[in-house]
């Protein structure tokens, strides 16, 4: 028994990071040929969108980790739309944990170190602005970015029920 855990979790570990070296090629590439066509306030809303993306991600696998399983069984009893992948998804909750948190967030943290970094160089190309612009940004993008999990880590842990509910549902929408 203890050697198909080994195997299975060494499976996952394999199967995460090719999914994660294949997702981040994919968003890197997307997010470099777009950003830098894209005007400096476009380019600020993707921004906000993609840090945003990242801390909902994190937000999500915090709930997982933390909801009670129980809370769960009445409404897969009732049939109630959702239940049972809530269920399926708090049973695997360290993967569904390091997908949203590690692979989603991780993702969203690069990505949005990239994009500031394309901004603030437009920002210095077009406004003349000292490239110490360059490192005030990257340190206010971290900011906000751990600063808004830091929030969401305690509304995951209040709520968890609730958004895994929602996730369930929104997952199994037919």
């Amino acid at each position: 028994m203890k050697e198909k855990v080994k195997n299975n979790n060494n499976s996952w570990v394999i199967v995460i990071a090719i999914t994660t070296f294949i997702l981040s090629l994919f968003f890197s590439f997307i997010s470099n040929t777009a950003i830098s066509n894209l005007n400096i306030i476009a380019g600020l809303i993707v921004l906000i969108l993609v840090i945003f993306i990242g801390i909902i991600f994190d937000l999500i696998g915090v709930a997982v980790t933390v909801a009670n399983e129980e809370d769960f069984h009445a409404q897969a009893s009732k049939k109630l739309k959702g239940a049972k992948t809530s269920i399926k998804m708090i049973r695997n909750s360290a993967k569904v944990s390091n997908f949203c948190a590690d692979v989603i967030g991780d993702i969203c943290g690069v990505l949005s170190g990239a994009i500031s970094a394309m901004i603030s160089l437009k920002i210095t190309q077009n406004y003349g602005v000292n490239e110490n612009i360059q490192i005030i940004f990257s340190a206010l993008v971290a900011s906000i970015t751990v600063g808004g999990k830091a929030i969401t880590k305690e509304i995951a842990k209040r709520n968890s029920t609730k958004i895994v509910t929602f996730v369930s549902k929104f997952i199994s929408f037919k």
